[in-house]
């Protein structure tokens, strides 16, 4: 008798393309968003609001202090204490 192996290739090979596709769409946005920026920072009135809406973009997003229980909890640290 022969084990059961099944064969997940195909299945391994949709999720590379969906993640490939994924990753091409999300680099032409990000592409788009650079060229945006670059447009913006060459005419003075725009490229100083945009300064202004990065700089309390940064501030409120990067700068902000999380508690480490908090990414821990995220994360799932918490759920199961056995696997951990």
């Amino acid at each position: 008798m022969s084990p059961n192996i099944q064969n997940q290739q195909d299945r391994l090979a949709e999720l590379f393309r969906q993640q490939d596709n994924q990753i091409a769409q999300e680099s032409k946005v990000a592409f788009l968003k650079i060229q945006s920026w670059q447009f913006a920072m060459r005419t003075p009135e725009i490229g100083q609001s945009y300064l202004k809406e990065a700089a309390t973009m940064i501030k409120q997003s990067l700068l902000s202090f999380v508690p480490n229980t908090f990414v821990l909890s995220e994360e799932g640290f918490y759920v199961d204490a056995i696997e951990n």
